[in-house]
């Protein structure tokens, strides 16, 4: 029963992140880079406020990402740790800017080469 529970949770969560910005705790993330574990050292503090002009960010241009790339980038960056909204926008970002480049499977064709 708890883990159809589970799944029930984390359906409506994905549901909830299509939605609107969800929320992530940055937290851990944030004491992690504070301590230099992630590989880079930056301030906690310096860390909140970079987590937050990113969601500031995310709230601003949600409604312009596809809500699948939205379900998509949340559990991509969720997955397995609490995330970042600057990990949730660069993928989305990501994702938008991909559909952009060109389709190379189609350039070079009816070219001749000899």
């Amino acid at each position: 029963m708890k883990s159809l529970f589970a799944v029930l949770l984390l359906a409506s969560s994905g549901i909830a992140a299509a939605q609107s910005v969800p929320t992530i705790n940055v937290g851990p993330s944030c004491k992690a880079a504070a301590k230099g574990s992630i590989g880079l050292s930056q301030n906690y503090e310096g860390c909140q406020r970079s987590e937050g002009a990113a969601r500031d960010t995310l709230v601003k241009q949600w409604s312009s990402f596809l809500p699948a790339d939205r379900r998509s980038c949340y559990r991509l960056t969720t997955t397995g740790t609490p995330g970042t909204y600057t990990e949730l926008l660069t993928c989305l970002e990501m994702k938008r800017d991909a559909r952009k480049l060109p389709d190379t499977t189609t350039v070079g064709q009816g070219l001749r080469t000899n």
